[in-house]
């Protein structure tokens, strides 16, 4: 959540803000948690007050007994502190729960770069990279393709979880794990430290990481439990460092986090968003920074880098764009989106996007750093992703589709691939040859020997 002091002090900035994010709904709420601050500030002085008035009384029936003084008026005057010490802290604990639900609420503010616009048309090109060109052939959807080389199962799946889920078989399996293992060991040679985190979360953490008034929908909730499937790797990383205080010296901690990840959320407008291209299961590897503030923009250029070399990696042409103000959620200061090229439909599809949330959620979740006996401050955190295999899967079976409906594996995934080159290949005819019939042999006639007379 963003700094109380913003909306003391400069709450037409904070409705700037709101404006230029498309949400002027919450214009109201900026003025409930002025006039709610106000009250909870006046409330907590009289608590003070009171509880200081408490001790002095007691200080003074010392005194009066020591000086033999008759101390009645005052006994009076202290049974009646305690019922309203107990009052006003009620009031002030509910006053506090209300304010931080409000809080809560209130998004980040947005950098200054952050163009005005409402969705994703208005997102701005940043830059481009590869050829971006229409097949020569007709592409098959990825479903299609992955059905009829039997390595793709979405119909065996739905008869035991339901739809959205999936079976990678063969090829496509061992091509997902070489794209997983590919881009953890380009993330690692980059300098980040891999975790592999718990992929279950408690209410309280993930409300310091997420929006979970918006983002509750989306998540898997554990039935008699605290505990949520986590959505992406990029919470627990995150959520990990709640109510630390971090060395200086260890900043930037920079890691690459690989996980399940699971979302209720499903396409339901076609082929392209639904298949792998969005599911409830999928795997992914993060990409997470915690930073001092000073260098969290310079950070956020080096996680979208990060990203553009793995796709550069694998030569699928792509663009990066800097996400409109309407067209992200409330926990990011700036978003850039990568979309890689869809030859089939001729077009950008998002891939990944990385964030910079400053101090939204470390506020949240208490992450300082600072030394023993030293000055605290929060730290910003960052994150982004990796690689979805899902998407990426969609992204090489389309841009990597020969005209026999075969599918050439990425030079870089070969290794990874057991030196497996093609997915899918067809088996080759063998060509009739032709024999030619055998000449008859020509039979000479042997000359009999004339028997020899005995």
């Amino acid at each position: 959540m963003i700094d109380i002091n913003l909306i003391r002090n400069e709450p037409e900035k904070v409705k700037k803000n709101l404006k230029k994010r498309k949400q002027p709904e919450l214009l109201k709420k900026v003025d409930d948690v002025r006039k709610k601050d106000a009250e909870w500030r006046k409330l907590t002085y009289g608590l003070q007050q009171l509880r200081h008035k408490k001790n002095s009384i007691t200080l003074e029936i010392r005194e009066l007994k020591k000086k033999g003084k008759k101390i009645d008026t005052k006994i009076k005057e202290m049974k009646a502190l305690p019922k309203k010490i107990i009052d006003a802290d009620a009031k002030e604990l509910k006053l506090r729960k209300e304010i931080r639900a409000d809080m809560m609420a209130i998004p980040n503010l947005l950098h200054e770069s952050v163009p005005y616009g409402k969705d994703d048309a208005d997102n701005v090109e940043v830059r481009k990279w590869g050829v971006a060109k229409k097949s020569k052939f007709p592409l098959k959807n990825h479903v299609e393709l992955g059905e009829q080389l039997n390595i793709l199962d979405f119909e065996r799946s739905a008869k035991l979880a339901g739809r959205g889920f999936y079976f990678l078989k063969g090829g496509l399996a061992m091509l997902n794990q070489a794209l997983l293992r590919f881009t953890i060991d380009f993330m690692i040679k980059k300098g980040y430290t891999l975790v592999e985190p718990p992929l279950m979360m408690n209410r309280k953490s993930y409300e310091g990481v997420v929006d979970l008034g918006d983002f509750e929908t989306v998540m898997y909730k554990i039935d008699g439990n605290d505990l949520y499937l986590i959505a992406t790797s990029e919470h627990p990383l995150v959520g990990q460092y709640m109510n630390e205080v971090i060395d200086d010296k260890s900043l930037p901690i920079k890691l690459t986090g690989y996980s399940m990840c699971f979302r209720r959320e499903i396409g339901s407008r076609g082929i392209d968003t639904k298949g792998l291209f969005r599911t409830h299961q999928f795997n992914k590897v993060e990409q997470v920074i915690i930073c001092k503030p000073e260098d969290s923009w310079k950070l956020h250029e080096e996680l979208v880098k990060n990203g553009e070399g793995i796709l550069r990696a694998l030569k699928i042409p792509y663009r990066v764009v800097n996400v409109c103000a309407g067209d992200f959620g409330q926990v990011a200061a700036k978003k850039y989106d990568t979309e890689y090229w869809s030859p089939r439909q001729g077009k950008y599809c998002e891939i990944f996007s990385a964030s910079n949330c400053t101090d939204y959620q470390t506020r949240r979740l208490n992450i300082k750093s600072g030394r023993v006996g030293g000055q605290k401050a929060l730290v910003h955190a960052l994150n982004a992703t990796a690689l979805p295999t899902s998407r990426a899967l969609v992204a090489v079976l389309e841009n990597y589709q020969q005209k026999d409906s075969t599918i050439k594996v990425p030079a870089v995934l070969v290794p990874y691939m057991n030196g497996i080159k093609v997915i899918g290949k067809a088996k080759k005819e063998k060509k009739k040859v032709k024999v030619k019939p055998k000449a008859k042999k020509k039979l000479v006639k042997k000359a009999k020997k004339p028997r020899k007379k005995r």
